[in-house]
């Protein structure tokens, strides 16, 4: 409260100022022509002073030109009349638009720009806010909680909606039957009973342990998600990160992974995962559209000016099959200097627009090769920073710093 009664104070005590200065200017009285004559004569009368002190111009000569101008003030001073005129005031109607653009347009611009209620932070600061939004969001039992209810079934046909229900009961009596729980898993989720589909599809998970494959784990953490209405519990995090530690490429895994950086206050890491996805790919890949629709206000809170990238065919990005060709035929200082310029190319694109964790690996493993390891170890410093949060990226890289025989 007392943020905004500091700021409307000053918005007001500028307003006034300004009306006031507006007010002052419109009675202080203008000078007439006459006066601006008799100025003119006092300028004239200082320069042949100055003048006869130079030794420019000889006495006789000043004296005469003292005595003309003297005349002419003289009649000048005889026919002053009113030298005075006020100005126009400004209408109330000015003053009350001056008013209205100063008050109400600061206050539209801080609501626009600005967050009400919400203090400057240090960067330390935010990433323990982060933290802490993190360790403290609800959990997925709280997050159903607060979930409508959804209508379900209202579509179904008499006897799809029958067999659901025979399915149910069937299950429900034979709970250790896998492949009845993964039936009811995909019937749950195909009527949008996201809830009732993970608790089925944790069945599977649980009853198939170390045999549950990675598919299965990843749609049972996407199902949950899902049930949470787009929101990454805790415990789905526990889920994605068992996928991740299985699979570090998993692209289903890694998208709701950036979602869930995304939640707890970190745009800048969850940018940098969905970046990597878009220019992994495939086009057709599940998680492109979805990117492609949150991506740029994402990239914004992360402070990244970005533009939509092409996205890629699924492998990482390389030297092409002319630019191998044209090495062939190089010297090795030829060589060695195509080599620098992608290098420098891609710690450029890395510096100002970020990318997936495969392309800083790369980055530090070619520094390494070019002799620069002090710029390596700075870039692995850099990135061991960055993917903090991201345990399988830190893998990544470090295991790119231990083939460049970097400090770790």
């Amino acid at each position: 409260m007392s943020f905004w009664i500091i700021a409307a104070s000053g918005a007001a005590l500028v307003t006034v100022l300004l009306i006031r200065a507006l007010w002052r200017g419109a009675t202080a009285p203008e000078p007439t022509r006459v006066e601006q004559d008799l100025q003119v004569y006092r300028d004239q009368l200082a320069e042949v002073e100055r003048e006869v002190a130079r030794g420019v111009l000889p006495q006789e000569d000043a004296a005469r030109a003292k005595t003309e101008i003297s005349r002419r003030i003289l009649a000048a001073d005889t026919s002053r009349g009113e030298a005075v005129q006020p100005g126009a005031k400004p209408s109330k109607f000015l003053m009350a638009v001056i008013a209205v653009v100063l008050v109400g347009g600061s206050l539209f611009a801080y609501l626009s720009l600005g967050a009400p209620g919400y203090g400057d932070l240090a960067l330390q600061d935010r990433i323990a806010f982060a933290e802490n939004l993190r360790e403290t969001r609800p959990s997925q039992a709280d997050a159903l909680e607060d979930m409508p209810n959804a209508n379900l079934g209202a579509e179904l046909s008499p006897e799809y909606e029958a067999l659901l229900t025979r399915l149910r009961e069937t299950v429900a009596k034979r709970p250790d039957d896998v492949q009845g729980q993964t039936l009811l898993a995909q019937n749950e989720a195909r009527v949008g009973n996201f809830a009732a589909a993970a608790d089925a599809q944790a069945s599977v998970v649980r009853l198939k342990g170390t045999d549950a494959s990675v598919e299965e784990v990843t749609n049972y953490a996407e199902l949950m998600i899902m049930a949470a209405g787009g929101y990454v519990s805790p415990q789905a995090e526990d889920v994605l990160g068992a996928v991740l530690t299985r699979d570090a490429e998993n692209g289903t895994a890694r998208y709701y992974w950036g979602l869930m950086l995304i939640q707890t206050g970190r745009p800048d890491q969850g940018f940098r995962i969905w970046d990597g996805l878009l220019r992994r790919g495939p086009a057709d890949a599940p998680w492109i559209e979805p990117i492609l629709g949150q991506i740029e206000p994402v990239a914004e809170l992360a402070g990244v000016d970005y533009a939509i990238p092409e996205i890629g065919d699924g492998a990482l990005r390389g030297p092409s099959d002319g630019d191998i060709e044209a090495a062939q035929d190089m010297t090795p200082a030829e060589r060695m200097e195509m080599i620098g310029s992608m290098v420098d190319g891609l710690s450029e694109r890395l510096a100002t627009q970020g990318g997936p964790v495969e392309d800083w690996a790369r980055l530090i493993s070619s520094l390494a090769v070019l002799g620069q390891t002090d710029r390596a170890q700075a870039i692995y410093d850099n990135a061991m920073e960055v993917f903090s949060d991201d345990p399988t990226a830190m893998d990544i890289i470090f295991r790119a710093g231990e083939r460049a025989s970097l400090a770790q």
